[in-house]
Order: structure tokens, then C-alpha cells, then sequence
């Protein structure tokens, strides 16, 4: 009995091993038949070539259109006529007509000052506005001493306002009178006014080497807009019309070139190497490897290889 045991388990161990080989074989006969079937399904439609999946993609035309480089810059809104009023004479301020915000005429009296010294009495001196306009400060009040160098009220016209900004140096050579630009208003958000270049100064400024321009806005009078508010400005630096232009993120570079890919009538897609030129926000120029009709994929682009069956969705 001692020697039949040894025997019993030997034999049950044998048949355990050829148990397990026999369900493995099964298993893979298995799996090799379900491969064979989703291989043949993959060739079908909707399998692309070689077994290639279809990739889902978006795709924009190239289309001819203006595009426009421009330079961002901040500025502020100034009256064009902005002028300090000064007495003609040095003494104590006896009174004065007006407070900021109020309307003077030119030539009108904004301030009476009395040139009286201890032991001689003088006539009151007026204090005559030079130009007409609104009231924007006024420094002195009535009792206080000033000199012939002491203003004693700002008047400004602002029935014509300009924008003040300064161009780095690389753009200073695209900044001429009569450039467009946009101006875009921290009061007023989401709002865009047209302006042009007015004014260019001749010399860029040693410390900042920065030039600077004013502009004038070209869309009329907006009693919203007022003398002081930040300004947004963007300066259009170079124009070019009628070019192809496809969206900035069509382009992918790769090792210091440009490539596209388009899609043909079988959705399949083409590696291309253009060349670009201008861009902006949203758009790129085209100057070769593409033609104005040509569809490009704008997204999905980064899984793609010359060759692939795309997808195209909206």
C-alpha cells in the first residue's frame, strides 16, 4: 500500500499536464480564427488601405483673401488741444468762474488774481481762457499766491481726441501717416474703433527707442470716448491682398519646415511642403506648395502620415 501511492498521484499529475495542454491549444485556435474574421472585416469598407484605419479629421479650403500683419501697442486718449491758462501777473487768486467739466469760450475770464502788496492797492487782474473748450483741472484755489509761472486752470478742446503711442524700434519704419490701425478701449470692451496714423515724430526716443505716433479716430465723434482712457492700438504693419491663406493651425513644423496635408476626392491624404509668408490671429499666407481650392486638414493633423485614410467630420 506504501509503494501505490507515489504511483496514483505520478498519474494524476500527467493527466492534469495533458488536460491543461489540450485547453490551450483550443484556446489559441481560438483566437487565431477570430483574428483571421476581424482581419478580413478591416479590408472592407470603412477598413481603409492596407488595414489602416481611418483617422477623423477637419479640413478647410485654401482661399484667396487680404491678410494683414499688425503690432500690438498701448496708448492713452488725449485732447489734441490741451493748454495751460496763466495769469499775467503774480498775486493771490480772489476768485475763479468755473470747476472741471464746465464748457469756456475763448477769451472769456476764468480767474480773477489781485496783485495788491502790503502798502499799494492794484486793480484785479483777469485770468483770460486762450482757447475754447472744457475745463480739465484746475490747480489753484481761491486765496492761493501764484506767479506768472503758476497755471491756474487746463483747458482742453475735445471735440477732436487723439490716440498717444509709442512703436518699438524694429516697426518704427512701418509707422507713416495714414496707416490703419484699431483701437480697442478698456471702458468700452468688446468695441472696436477705426483710427489712422496722424502724426509720426521724426526721431526715436534714445531712452526707450521707441517712436512715437499719434492717431486720430476716423469713425466720427463718440461722446463715450474721453480724454485719458487706456487704449489697446493695433497697428497694421504690412498688407498683402489677393494671396492664398489657409488657418494658422494647418501648419505643422518639422525640423525647420512647413508641412500641410491635403486631402484628395478618396479621402486620402498628401504630405506637403509650403512655403509661408504673412500671419495673424487666425490666418497664414501661402507663397508655395498649395493652390487656392486645395483641402486641407486644420485638424487631427499631428496622427497623420502620407498616405492615411481620413475621416472628414464638420
Amino acid at each position: 500500500m506504501k509503494k501505490s501511492i507515489p504511483s496514483a498521484i505520478v498519474t494524476a499529475v500527467i493527466i492534469g499536464l495533458i488536460l491543461t495542454f489540450v485547453g490551450l491549444g483550443i484556446n489559441t485556435y481560438l483566437l487565431r480564427g477570430r483574428s483571421t474574421q476581424e482581419g478580413t472585416a478591416g479590408g472592407g469598407p470603412g477598413g481603409g488601405r492596407n488595414g489602416r484605419n481611418a483617422i477623423t479629421v477637419r479640413v478647410t479650403p485654401v482661399v484667396q483673401d487680404t491678410i494683414e500683419n499688425s503690432v500690438r501697442l498701448n496708448g492713452d486718449v488725449l485732447a489734441v488741444n490741451q493748454v495751460a491758462i496763466y495769469p499775467t501777473v503774480a498775486g493771490k487768486i480772489t476768485r475763479t468762474f468755473f470747476q472741471v467739466g464746465d464748457s469756456v469760450n475763448r477769451g472769456q475770464v476764468v480767474a480773477r488774481v489781485d496783485p495788491s502788496r502790503p502798502g499799494e492797492v492794484y486793480t484785479e487782474s483777469p485770468v483770460v481762457s486762450t482757447i475754447g473748450g472744457y475745463v480739465l483741472s484746475t490747480p489753484v484755489l481761491v486765496g492761493d499766491t501764484v506767479s506768472t509761472q503758476t497755471p491756474v486752470i487746463t483747458v482742453g478742446d475735445l471735440s477732436s481726441l487723439v490716440i498717444e503711442t509709442f512703436v518699438p524700434e524694429r516697426f518704427s519704419n512701418a509707422a507713416r501717416r495714414g496707416l490703419a490701425a484699431q483701437v480697442f478701449l478698456e471702458a468700452l470692451p468688446g468695441e472696436i474703433f477705426a483710427a489712422e496714423v496722424e502724426e509720426v515724430s521724426p526721431v526715436l526716443d534714445p531712452a526707450s527707442r521707441t517712436l512715437r505716433i499719434r492717431l486720430r479716430f476716423t469713425g466720427g465723434r463718440d461722446e463715450r470716448i474721453k480724454a485719458g482712457m487706456f487704449a489697446s492700438v493695433s497697428l497694421v504693419t504690412n498688407t498683402r491682398r489677393n494671396v492664398p491663406v489657409i488657418r494658422r493651425e494647418s501648419a505643422i513644423n518639422t525640423y525647420g519646415s512647413w508641412i500641410v496635408f491635403t486631402v484628395n476626392e478618396r479621402n486620402i491624404v498628401s504630405r506637403r511642403e509650403v512655403s509661408l509668408g504673412l500671419e495673424n490671429e487666425e490666418f497664414i499666407e501661402v507663397i508655395s506648395g498649395l493652390e487656392i481650392g486645395d483641402v486641407v486638414v486644420s485638424a487631427g493633423q499631428n496622427f497623420l502620415t502620407d498616405g492615411d485614410p481620413v475621416r472628414i467630420v464638420e
